[in-house]
């Protein structure tokens, strides 16, 4: 028992640690590859090859793939969490850097609490929750207010904003997606699982691809050695090592837990971005990002398992925050 613990618990460590560094760096290798791979032909290239790796291995291991209903469950997962979560950034990522674009969807555990209605009494009725959802906010507006005044880049502002906006509807893609994969989940291993979602996301961005238009501007013998690195990390690590591991913990832990590698990846982005590609991060996006975090921590204080020590102190802060935000329970009348 004691064996089987520590294996598990290893395998927690790992699977958290993907999801938290691979995917912080995936920001950065989508732009890499950019240079020569049009956003959603990108995804599909990633997603195909990524999928049908996985695919052809688990049928090498006789796993059973002719369930019509285990496809349909997964091309909705696949679609909604890669091609809309994934592909989606890699499209904002034309008009904002790799650090801008992990901190703008740095805001996912606020979207699992607002797509999550059957929870919304529990939520809503939890003062540091509510206090995270405020501050993430403020937070979120001085990033904004950061990066469209942002001397460090050549695009106009109006594209910026539009960037943004689609990296908003990718943070709530994936988060639907998530919840979808949560409460809906196919009954396979999680490997053919993953395999189906990777296949049926590249083929619905290859779909988006052709529906741009970006076939007729790509060329093979034009692409730079550095995109083809990009590709084959995002295929390799981004797509099957860390998305396997995402999958996973979607299945043995809460997904607002999971969540969290969302306000890791912003800074393993910014310490990427920096070390590698010397990118610049206004002081204003810098505190947006703290402030953020912040309320990402507030809001999923419950999921943590914290020492009495601290558990004692969090419920203090609790009361106080009650008593300024509902001060007439606390009068006592004579």
């Amino acid at each position: 028992m004691s064996n089987f613990k520590n294996k598990y618990t290893i395998q927690l460590f790992i699977a958290f640690a993907s999801i938290y560094v691979i995917w912080g760096s995936t920001f950065f290798a989508i732009s890499v590859a950019l240079k020569g791979f049009p956003p959603f032909i990108l995804s599909g290239f990633r997603f195909l090859i990524a999928g049908f790796l996985l695919f052809l291995w688990q049928k090498s291991k006789g796993q059973s793939s002719n369930s019509l209903i285990n496809w349909k469950k997964n091309a909705i997962i696949g679609i909604l969490i890669l091609t809309g979560g994934t592909g989606l950034v890699a499209w904002g990522e034309q008009y904002v850097s790799s650090t801008e674009a992990a901190i703008a969807i740095a805001t996912g555990p606020f979207w699992f609490i607002a797509l999550d209605k059957k929870n919304w009494k529990n939520y809503f009725s939890n003062v540091p929750i509510v206090s995270g959802l405020i501050i993430g906010f403020i937070g979120l507006i001085l990033f904004l207010k950061g990066s469209i005044s942002s001397s460090n880049h050549d695009t106009s502002s109006t594209l910026r904003i539009i960037a943004f906006a689609v990296l908003a509807l990718s943070s709530i893609s994936w988060v639907a997606g998530s919840l979808y994969s949560k409460n809906n989940p196919a009954d396979q291993s999680t490997f053919m699982n993953s395999a189906q979602q990777l296949i049926c996301a590249g083929i619905a961005s290859i779909a988006i691809a052709s529906f741009k238009g970006e076939w007729a501007s790509f060329h093979l013998t034009a692409i730079p050695l550095s995109s083809w690195f990009g590709l084959s990390f995002l295929i390799f690590f981004g797509s099957i090592v860390a998305y396997l591991s995402y999958i996973w913990l979607l299945e043995v832990k809460d997904p607002v837990l999971v969540s969290t590698h969302t306000y890791i990846n912003p800074i393993v982005a910014v310490l990427v971005g920096w070390i590698i590609a010397s990118e610049k991060i206004e002081t204003s996006q810098l505190i947006g990002l703290f402030v953020i975090l912040f309320g990402v921590l507030l809001t999923n204080a419950a999921n943590y398992k914290l020492s009495k020590r601290t558990q004692v102190k969090i419920r203090k802060i609790n009361v106080v925050l009650e008593r300024i935000s509902n001060p007439y329970k606390y009068i006592t009348h004579y």
